[in-house]
Parts: C-alpha cells; structure tokens; sequence
C-alpha cells in the first residue's frame, strides 16, 4: 500500500488516523487501519483488489458528517476519503442537470446551481460541509424536504464501482425513463456498502421568484402539533414547515440570538416560495389557520436579511444544544402527520419517565422529529436511561405507522431496531441485496445490518 500511495495520499499515523475514527455520532468510535485519498478509479479498484487479498475491507467517507455512525471505520477497514474528488464536471442548463464529483459540498452544489439562475433544493443541516456522495448514501433531507423532497428525488444517474471492481453507469438526463429497474435507487441511501459512488448526475430546477418567512408561537407543544396537522389539511405545503420547543429556543438564543419568543413552548417556522403572488395568498391563507389555533404570536419577516437571520438560526439548532451536556445524541423518526400530536406528547411522556432531558425540533411538514437526547457518557446509569429512552421512541414511532429514520440513516445506531420495522421476509430482501452486490462483505460491513 505504501508503495502504491504517494505520502500525501496515505495517512497511517497514529495521530492522523484519530479524526477519522469518528463521525457526527455520539458514542461511536473505532480507528481504522489507513486512510487513503484516491486520486483516479485505477486507485479504487488497486484498494478493492488490496483489501481482499488482506482480508480487510472498505469504508467511502466524505466529510463524516453522519449521524447514524456509518462513517464510523469498524475492525480491518481502510478509509477511503473521497473529500478530494470535489470538481464540477459539466453544468448543463439546457436539460437542468450538474454534473460533480462525490467529495463537492451540498453548498458548491447551490452556488453552482444558483449562477444559472437555477435551484437545488436538498439543503440538510450540514450543507456547508457534507458532501454530494455522503448526501447520496443517507438520502439526506433537510429543512425543504415538505415541498420539494430528499436526494432521492434530484439524482438522475451515478458512476459507481461494484466490489467486484466492475464500473457502471446508472441513470440519465431524460425526464422519463421506464426501462427496466430503477438500478441507480438501489445505491441512495445505502450507505456506502454496496458500491462507491464516483459521479453523480443531479438533477436542477427554476429559482423561486420569492421567498416569505412566518414565525408563529404557541403556548404549548401539542398545538403547535395540531396546527402543524391543519395546515396540511387545508392542502397548503410551504417550502419548509420547521418546529423548535423552548429548550431548543433557550439553547438558539443563548448561541446566535434570532428573536426567537423564549417565553413559548414552541415555536413553528414556515416558508413560502415561488411566484409573488402566489406566495403572498399561501402566506395569508397559512395565516388564517394558525390564528385558529391561539399562537402567542404571528410574525412576517419583513425582508430577507430577517429571513436569513431566522433560517440561520435554526440551522444551528443542534450546535447550541451540543453546549447544554457533555454527550448530545441527535436522532430523528418520522411519523404520517396526522400522528404528530401522539408522537410529541409520548416523547414529553417518556422524558419524564425516564428522567432524561430531551430537546425537540423538527422537519414539522414532512413528520420528521428529532428528539434531541441530553446525556453524559461518563455516566453509565444515565446513558443507559438514554438508551432505554430512545428505544421506546422508535418502538412508538413504528407503531404509528412511522419509520426509526427519516433522514440520518440506519449505520451502527440503528441497525438494532430496523428488524422491528420489517417483516422478516422484508428484512432479508435487503440482506440479500448486500449478498448479491457484496458476497465478501467487502464495503462498509457491520452498517444497517450484521
């Protein structure tokens, strides 16, 4: 390996190895044997080749932002770090599409799209630093996920090297496309264990013309809940519909104060684009509804540096609460809507229970929660209440028709409780997916399932 690596493509060090045995997830930790920085295919398939001679195995990372543990290296695994392939290789606005490389930040992506007077809406949490190809493993949401969906729904097609060593093509830049299987949805929220993603083909739409921002506060969580159910009710969907509780305002206003109302017990941020007009009767129509569920308070951010101070704030919402506890354990469940009341009130029901502090914020319009779990690793008794907590949270999620993710992914974290969620006919569809393309368990083994 040394010999076929360059030094300034190889890290083995002790020290140089120790950033890369983690990822955003808490508790989750494992140093891998090397990183290696791949300059061309050639150098993937060389590393495919090495690792099943040696009996080690593979793991693609990006920027490691991964809150589930799947970029979290496990025994015998080499890193494969694909930060470095971070070029744009075609932009193409006569068929909306952009053409990159895995390692490009979601925000190159956006600035990108943005010169053509283009749009591309997948915006997670993370966007300054996670990378198109980490994007492509989670089928990573984020805060516009109510109008204009997750990955899944901008990836026309990808290059990617099979463990067998073999690259393919998958997909195109045609609209429509009904031939065959979907092979390229097969790899979308994989999370790098059934091949490596060395090109993504995305898809592009028109900017919206204008953007207003609302901001409404509510006496209690359950309302805001409720209120959150009537707007889709009414048939309205913003671009974004966005739930933060007071522990979670307290911990925002104290980090990047925005204006946030810290006397509400929840707050909801929604955001109308597209044409002018059509924008200002959503707003208004979104206006009357949540009157009808007594807010504290209504507020239009009058101009865009509001809106973006609002917006950004709320970015940093698990920043701020990463200050609160020594351990922060950021997770997500998604539920159908109408279930949001049951889901909020059975968390605040088995905080109590288990006398362990949770947070709360959400992807309110699309049923995404994530409750934010306050802890301390050195406390053993503490954790294992997290732990116990957690675990009643997924069961309950699943028995309101709703999944243990929505976004992060399953990776180490939850890779316990995916079996709840599938028959076992279902359950071994999957592994036997991973068998298929993966008969060595060659890449990123012990990840969504053992």
């Amino acid at each position: 390996m040394i010999d076929h690596f360059p030094e300034s493509s190889l890290l083995i060090s002790k020290e140089d190895l120790i950033p890369y045995s983690f990822d955003a997830t808490a508790t989750f930790y494992h140093a891998p044997l090397a990183v290696l920085f791949p300059s061309s295919i050639e150098d993937i398939l060389w590393v495919l080749q090495w690792a099943k001679s040696n009996h080690a195995c593979i793991l693609p990372r990006g920027s490691g932002t991964s809150l589930s543990g799947a970029a979290v290296p496990q025994k015998n695994s080499i890193v494969l770090s694909m930060t470095k392939w971070n070029k744009i290789l075609e932009a193409d606005p006569y068929n909306l599409t952009l053409l990159v490389e895995p390692g490009i930040t979601t925000q190159a992506v956006q600035e990108e799209a943005a010169k053509f007077s283009l749009f591309y809406p997948p915006d997670p949490g993370s966007y300054k630093i996670s990378t198109i190809g980490g994007n492509v493993g989670h089928n990573s949401g984020g805060i516009r996920g109510l109008k204009y969906g997750v990955t899944r729904n901008y990836v026309l097609g990808m290059e990617v090297v099979l463990p067998n060593g073999q690259v393919i093509w998958l997909g195109n830049k045609c609209v429509k496309d009904s031939a065959g299987y979907s092979l390229k949805d097969l790899f979308i929220g994989s999370e790098g264990t059934l091949g490596i993603v060395t090109k993504v083909l995305l898809r592009l739409i028109p900017k919206p013309q204008e953007r207003q921002v609302i901001l409404a506060s509510f006496p209690t969580l359950e309302v805001a809940s409720e209120a959150t159910s009537a707007i889709i009710k009414a048939a309205l969907i913003p671009s974004a519909l966005e739930f933060l509780d007071q522990k979670t305002i307290e911990c925002i206003e104290s980090y990047s104060p925005a204006g946030f109302p810290k006397e509400s017990q929840a707050v909801l941020l929604i955001e109308s684009d597209g044409h002018p007009q059509a924008v200002r009767d959503e707003i208004t129509r979104i206006s009357q509804v949540l009157k009808q569920y007594g807010p504290l308070e209504i507020r239009i951010a009058e101009n865009p540096k509001q809106q973006e101070q609002l917006w950004s704030a709320r970015k940093v919402a698990f920043s701020a609460l990463a200050r609160k506890a020594p351990t922060v354990l950021l997770e997500d469940v998604t539920v159908p809507r109408s279930s949001l009341a049951q889901m909020i009130r059975k968390i605040q029901q088995i905080s109590k229970a288990y006398a362990v502090e949770i947070a709360v914020y959400a992807h309110m319009g699309d049923g995404n929660l994530h409750p934010v779990f306050l802890g301390d690793e050195k406390n053993k008794d503490l954790m294992e209440r997290v732990f116990r907590a957690m675990k009643e949270i997924f069961l309950y999620a699943i028995k309101l028709g709703g999944t243990i993710t929505g976004e992060h992914g399953v990776g180490l974290a939850k890779k316990e409780f995916l079996a709840y969620q599938y028959k076992s006919e279902e359950f071994q569809l999957l592994k036997n997916i991973k068998k298929i393309l993966d008969p060595e368990n060659l890449l990123n083994p012990g990840k969504i399932f053992d």
